[in-house]
């Protein structure tokens, strides 16, 4: 099968979609019913606390990341209903989310596992990065900025997926390379049409490339993540490496010159590294 044009390849996609032939990925349902209790704002500590407990795993993690240096308190958490109390009934829903994340990206055959895993750890150093910015943009919450960069390149897995079957991109890394950085937004945005997200979540994988995106807000979670995937790629062959940052809106909202090394500045390595730890 040929493809003359990512017209071509996104129309393939849909009707994969439509014949039940690909299936894009999904949040679990204790995410989906923590994020409905939350924004709803009648649930306590106490019912998010039975929630998370139907799956024992994600409890005794989440206790963990309680525990952990990001979010750590004087006295060491034991159960699920303080680590809610001590996480925050506001963040709870994408600390969940981020924790759950790393299982949408274990692929089903052998053949992908390199792939996936690059995704992976590229999408926790951008969350990384992501939480870290918040700290020139306090009007957004950290915990929703690292979720934004971990879904960033959420599209690229079903591109992915459906590539095991092209053998003109299954056996091309290079054709495959392209084929992910152009499909990877559009399908990004089908994903987030799916999922009950904020707006302002939802337009990350489909806008954070769009490097001209201008807006007359304070900076969003598109800028963080905007900035934080340009950081994260500096000094590598990327495309992107090769634009005049200067003439990049979302460094001016941050209010950060585009000369600036991340990681130089005064706590942010150390925010990085804790939230890098937390997700891998």
């Amino acid at each position: 099968m040929q493809f003359k044009s990512l017209r071509d390849f996104l129309a393939f996609v849909q009707a994969e979609l439509d014949a039940d032939r690909l299936v894009l990925p999904t949040l679990p349902d204790v995410a989906i019913k923590l994020r409905d209790a939350v924004n709803s704002g009648d649930a306590n500590a106490d019912q998010l606390g039975k929630m998370i407990l139907t799956d024992a795993a994600l409890a005794a993690r989440l206790i963990q990341v309680a525990n952990s240096p990001l979010y750590k308190g004087n006295v060491p958490t034991q159960n699920i209903q303080s680590a809610v109390t001590r996480l925050g009934n506001k963040n709870i829903a994408s600390i969940v989310t981020s924790l759950i994340m790393q299982q949408m990206f274990k692929p089903s055959v052998k053949l992908l596992e390199a792939h996936f895993r690059e995704i992976w750890e590229h999408s926790v150093n951008i969350a990384g990065i992501s939480r870290a910015l918040v700290k020139f943009a306090p009007h957004l919450n950290a915990d929703d900025a690292m979720l934004a960069g971990l879904l960033h390149q959420i599209g690229k897995l079903p591109v992915l997926m459906l590539a095991e079957n092209l053998p003109e991109f299954r056996d091309s890394p290079s054709r495959l390379n392209k084929l992910l950085d152009l499909a990877h937004p559009p399908i990004g945005k089908m994903i987030m049409d799916t999922w009950a997200f904020p707006a302002e979540l939802k337009q990350v994988p489909s806008e954070y490339i769009n490097f001209q995106r201008n807006h007359d807000s304070k900076a969003d979670y598109v800028d963080i993540v905007q900035v934080a995937f340009l950081q994260g790629i500096a000094g590598t062959d990327h495309p992107a490496c090769r634009l005049n940052w200067d003439s990049i809106p979302a460094f001016q909202k941050l209010g950060l010159a585009t000369d600036v090394e991340i990681l130089e500045i005064a706590g942010v390595a150390e925010d990085i590294d804790m939230t890098t730890t937390l997700l891998t």
